[in-house]
C-alpha cells in the first residue's frame, strides 16, 4: 500500500547517479559518519513559514545550529525568520541538509512529492498535529513515511507550542516525545533536542505516533472523572442546603430569603464538598488496605475501579483544596455586604429596645474562636500538600519525605477539618428547630465518610492488624506454602513443605 502511495519513480531513476547512488541513511551509523552528529554549527533544514516553522528556526539559531527554511515565498517570508536563518526555495534547502523539519499540514505533504528526489536518504522530523483525536485512520508521520518510503521519518516536537520553543525550557521541565523506526535517526533528533535544552523521551517505534499525536489533543484526561466528582457533590450539597436556607422559610414562615443564594447558600456548599473530597482521597487507601487483609495477600489486582481511584486521588486533593480556598475567600466576604450590614443595624436596634446592655455568650465566643483556628489550620495543611504536589517540588523530596506530607500531614489536615466542622455544629445536632423539613443539618451529612475513614485509620494502628498488613505488604501470602530443610537422623538435610500460615 505504501508503493502505491509513494511519491517517488522506479527505483533505478531514484538510485542514479550522483548524490542518488549514496546508500540510504538508515544504512549509516552516526559513529561512521560524522556529519549526522547533531552538534553546534550543523545545518538544519526547516520546511515551512508558519508560527511554529519560525518558533522552530529561532530556537534551533539560538542553539548554535545553521539553519536553512524553505519555502514557496522566500523573498516575502525571509523577514519574518532571525537574519542567521537562510530563507530560500524548499528544493535548496533539502540539499543543503540531511535533518529536516517538517512544519505543514498533513494536507500539504502531497506538495512535498516534486522534491521526492532531492529528499532520498534524509531525516524528516514530522512536528504536524491533528484538529480532532484520531482523525485519520494512520497517524501523519505513518502517512509522511509512505509517501516518502526511502526517507526516514521521525516524530516530534508536537506536544510543546510555538511559545515554548521561543522561551525555551525556562519555566520547567519540557520533554520533547520522539518516536521512529530507525533507532540512529531518533538518536541524531534526540541530540538535537538535548542541544535546544529540552528532554527527548523515546516513545517506540513510528507505530506510538498516533499517541503521540493524540495527546495534545487532550483537554485534562486525568482531571475529567474529579471534575464530574466535584460538580456532582456542589450540585447535592447545594440543592440540599437551598431547600434548608431558603426554600424552608419561604413556605413555612412566607419571608423572602433569595439573596442568600450567591453568597451564603454557595458558601455553605464549597466547605461540605471540600471535606468529603478530602476525605475521599484517603478512603481508597482504606478500602484497599481492607482488601489486601481479606485476601492476604498483594500479589491480586484491585478492581478497576479502586484502580482508577487510587490513581485519581492527586486532583482530587488539589479540588478539595481549591474548594477549600474559596470558601476562605467567601467567609472574608460575608461582612462585606449589604444585607449583613442591615442585620447587623436591626439586631442593634433590637436590643437598644429591649434593653439589653451585656450579650456576650460565652460559649459562642469560645465555639468561633475554636472554629475559625481549626479552620485556619486545615487551609495551611491543605496549601501544603497542594504546594507539595507540584512536579517541581515534589522532585526536590526523597520518597520518605513526599509519603509523610502526603500521607501523615494529609490525614491530621482531615482530622482537623473535623474538629473544625464538629465546632462549627456545636450542639445545633441536637436542636430540633435545626431540621427544617426533618431534614438534619448539612453538616452532620459530610462527617459520614470522614468519620469512616478516620476511624478504620485507627483501627490499622492497632498492633495485631497494623503487623499483619505490613507482613502482607513485604510479601507474605496467606495460604501459601514454602519449603524449608531439616537435619535427619543422618545428619543430612531433607526438605519439606509447610503452610505460611504455621
Amino acid at each position: 500500500m505504501q508503493g502505491a502511495r509513494s511519491c517517488q519513480g522506479p527505483p533505478s531513476t531514484r538510485m542514479s547517479g550522483g548524490d542518488m547512488a549514496k546508500p540510504l541513511l538508515g544504512r549509516r551509523t552516526v559513529d561512521n559518519d560524522p556529519n549526522l552528529v547533531p552538534t553546534a554549527g550543523h545545518t538544519i533544514g526547516v520546511l515551512g513559514s508558519g508560527d511554529f516553522a519560525r518558533s522552530l528556526a529561532n530556537r534551533l539559531t539560538f542553539s548554535g545550529f545553521k539553519v536553512v527554511v524553505g519555502s514557496r515565498n522566500p523573498k516575502r517570508k525571509a523577514s519574518l525568520f532571525p537574519l542567521a536563518a537562510e530563507v530560500t526555495f524548499q528544493a535548496d534547502a533539502v540539499k543543503k541538509t540531511d535533518i529536516i523539519f517538517v512544519a505543514v499540514f498533513r494536507e500539504h505533504y502531497s506538495m512535498l512529492c516534486e522534491l521526492s528526489d532531492v529528499l532520498t536518504g534524509k531525516i524528516l522530523v514530522d512536528v504536524s498535529n491533528n484538529t480532532e483525536m484520531n482523525l485519520h485512520k494512520e497517524s501523519n508521520a505513518e502517512y509522511l513515511a509512505s509517501l516518502f518510503p526511502t526517507c526516514t521519518v521521525v516524530k516530534g516536537f508536537n506536544v510543546i507550542s510555538a511559545w515554548t520553543l521561543q522561551s525555551g525550557p525556562r519555566d520547567g521541565n519540557k520533554q520533547v516525545l520522539i518516536c521512529s523506526d530507525n533507532q540512529e535517526a531518533k538518536r541524531t533528533v534526540a541530540e538535537i533536542i538535548r542541544v535546544m535544552g529540552f528532554s527527548p523521551v523515546d516513545m517506540g517505534s513510528l507505530s506510538s505516533a498516533c499517541e503521540i499525536e493524540n495527546i495534545p489533543l487532550r483537554l485534562l484526561p486525568a482531571w475529567k472523572i474529579p471534575v464530574f466528582l466535584a460538580l456532582g457533590l456542589f450540585l447535592c450539597f447545594f440543592t440540599y442546603n437551598l431547600v434548608r436556607q431558603v426554600i424552608h422559610p419561604y413556605i413555612r414562615e412566607q419571608k423572602n430569603k433569595f439573596y442568600k443564594i450567591p453568597i451564603e447558600v454557595v458558601n455553605t456548599t464549597l466547605p461540605c464538598v471540600a471535606y468529603v473530597m478530602l476525605s475521599l482521597v484517603y478512603l481508597p487507601g482504606v478500602l484497599a488496605a481492607l482488601l489486601q487483609l481479606y485476601r492476604g495477600t498483594k500479589y491480586r489486582r484491585f478492581p478497576d475501579w479502586l484502580d482508577q481511584w487510587l490513581q485519581h486521588r492527586k486532583q482530587i486533593g488539589l479540588l478539595s483544596f481549591f474548594c477549600a480556598a474559596l470558601h476562605a475567600v467567601y467567609s472574608l466576604a460575608l461582612p462585606m455586604r449589604r444585607s449583613h450590614r442591615y442585620q447587623l443595624i436591626e439586631t442593634a436596634v433590637k436590643q437598644a429596645m429591649e434593653k439589653k446592655p451585656d450579650v456576650w455568650i460565652e460559649e459562642e465566643v469560645w465555639r468561633m474562636e475554636m472554629y475559625i483556628s481549626f479552620g485556619i489550620i486545615a487551609l495551611g495543611l491543605l496549601s501544603l500538600l497542594a504546594i507539595t504536589s507540584l512536579p517541581s517540588i515534589a522532585n526536590s523530596l526523597n520518597w520518605r519525605e513526599f509519603s509523610f506530607v502526603q500521607s501523615t500531614l494529609g490525614f491530621i489536615a482531615l482530622v482537623i477539618s473535623t474538629l473544625h466542622t464538629l465546632t462549627y455544629g456545636w450542639t445545633r445536632a441536637f436542636d430540633e428547630n435545626q431540621y427544617k423539613f426533618y431534614l438534619p443539618p448539612t453538616y452532620t451529612l459530610t462527617l459520614l465518610v470522614p468519620c469512616t475513614v478516620i476511624l478504620a485509620k485507627v483501627f490499622f494502628l492497632l498492633p495485631c492488624v497494623r503487623q499483619r498488613l505490613l507482613r502482607i505488604r513485604r510479601g507474605w501470602e496467606k495460604g501459601r506454602y514454602v519449603k524449608f530443610t531439616l537435619p535427619s537422623a543422618t545428619g543430612e538435610f531433607s526438605s519439606g513443605e509447610t503452610s505460611s500460615n504455621v
